[in-house]
């Protein structure tokens, strides 16, 4: 049985700000593709899966990337054999090489397929597995660097069936997860990873999580009894994390697939998952991503039944209050680099007129925005970095790379700190500072 899933999300609040969205053309020959998914690398490459969002819901086999930014999109086929399959997910970890996830829609099973030539050929990986009958089903494939990945699916028996591999996808290892109980099954791409971890969700409320890259796992419970509207028919949900231990739950208790109506709630941890708030309530859909590294959460709405409650919105405070950037547009899944680099999908009109969006703006905090609080130097910088600020006297620093994932954490006091990033390798990097509720990044160039 599957169970592909509607992202959602909250209602905004109602004040603006000055951000804004950028049309740009994703490329593709037929009308109405839509993304599903955006893979952000760095500031100039991204890619993006496509699906139909036509009346026809046609089954789709293709993707869409750029390499400068999004001032031109070449959108691509994925080449996995039978046109039949359905694309579970889309995985990138550079302009060139990427994986995805295939199933049947009705008999389920699976595969997996790597590209290393930015999409023009696609060769299939551990051809065994994912092929038991009546029970295999790919729910997705992540890699979290060239080498460290791992595919899991429904049970088989009465344990997940989990891969991973440590060469870039030319050998797989099974892996064990717990025990589930009778009836539970995943959902095809209901699941997050941040650092080295990755947490999956389930028909019966449950999460499963990896912190070393897939090689064990761990059950933890969730607010809901279903993530998916299958098996208790109003419970549906969607999982966020930023980094290993602050992420959130958006999802409704009296959920109505044929209305599209629901009391939505935003649940959150700051362990990883092993416990929930009891949530705060919203009500409508919306698609979500973290700003990597920090609380900032930016929402884009695609599911209403009118316009005007169409749009996009932020929080700065991990889902308490949100601010919204514009209202009466469509916008497909956002997702974002830093507060100023991110894009949300669309659906093009034809191969020259829209189908991706590039924001326009900063998601700084108010408070420090144009205030440069930080100074940070020498930029470019070789090892030693001097860190100083004339407005805070306490703080947390954290280093992310482009990817969003934090290399180091600190606290630091006084005015002035310095910081040896000798070992780091060269590359642009973000130092991301917080103290209280305010919050600061600052581009570091590393030679």
């Amino acid at each position: 049985m599957k169970k592909l899933l509607l992202t959602l999300l909250l209602i905004a609040s109602s004040s603006t700000f000055a951000q804004s969205w950028d049309t740009q053309v994703s490329g593709f020959a037929s009308a109405s593709r839509g993304i599903s998914k955006l893979e952000i690398i760095d500031a100039n490459t991204v890619w993006g899966l496509a699906y139909d969002g036509s009346a026809t819901g046609a089954n789709v086999q293709e993707f869409t990337r750029t390499t400068n930014g999004g001032a031109t999109w070449t959108p691509g086929t994925i080449n996995v054999g039978n046109t039949a399959l359905a694309i579970g997910n889309l995985s990138a970890i550079s302009a060139t090489t990427a994986w995805v996830s295939a199933f049947d829609s009705t008999a389920g099973l699976g595969s997996i397929w790597k590209t290393t030539d930015a999409g023009v050929t696609w060769a299939q990986q551990n051809a065994g597995s994912f092929s038991t009958a009546a029970s295999s089903w790919i729910d997705g494939v992540h890699f979290f660097d060239a080498n460290n990945g791992l595919a899991f699916g429904d049970p088989v028996g009465t344990t997940f069936e989990i891969y991973t591999t440590n060469d870039g996808g030319t050998t797989w290892t099974p892996a064990t997860s717990p025990a589930i109980v009778t009836g539970e099954y995943g959902y095809s791409g209901n699941f997050v990873a941040a650092g080295n971890s990755l947490w999956f969700t389930t028909s019966k409320g449950k999460i499963y999580k990896t912190t070393d890259k897939g090689l064990t796992w761990t059950k933890l419970s969730s607010p809901l009894n279903d993530f998916g509207a299958q098996v208790t028919t109003t419970h549906i949900g969607s999982l966020y994390f930023t980094d290993d231990n602050t992420g959130i739950i958006v999802g409704a208790k009296n959920y109505s697939s044929t209305a599209g109506t629901g009391t939505f709630k935003i649940y959150t941890t700051t362990n990883g998952g092993t416990t929930w708030s009891t949530g705060v309530t919203y009500t409508g859909f919306r698609n979500i991503c973290y700003i990597p590294g920090t609380t900032k959460l930016v929402a884009t709405s695609a599911l209403t039944t009118t316009a005007t409650s169409d749009g996009s919105s932020y929080s700065t405070d991990n889902g308490v209050t949100w601010t919204t950037i514009e209202t009466g547009t469509q916008r497909l899944p956002p997702a974002f680099l830093n507060e100023t680099t991110g894009w949300c999908g669309g659906f093009n009109s034809d191969p020259f007129t829209g189908g991706v969006f590039k924001f326009n703006g900063s998601l700084f905090n108010p408070t420090f925005a144009g205030t440069k609080s930080f100074v940070v130097a020498p930029n470019p910088v070789n090892s030693i970095v001097s860190i100083s600020s004339s407005l805070v006297d306490s703080y947390s620093l954290k280093v992310l790379d482009l990817t969003g994932k934090t290399i180091l954490e600190k606290e630091l006091n006084g005015i002035e700190n310095t910081l040896d990033i000798s070992a780091l390798n060269s590359g642009m990097y973000f130092f991301n500072f917080t103290s209280d509720s305010k919050s600061e990044t600052v581009k570091i160039i590393k030679n």
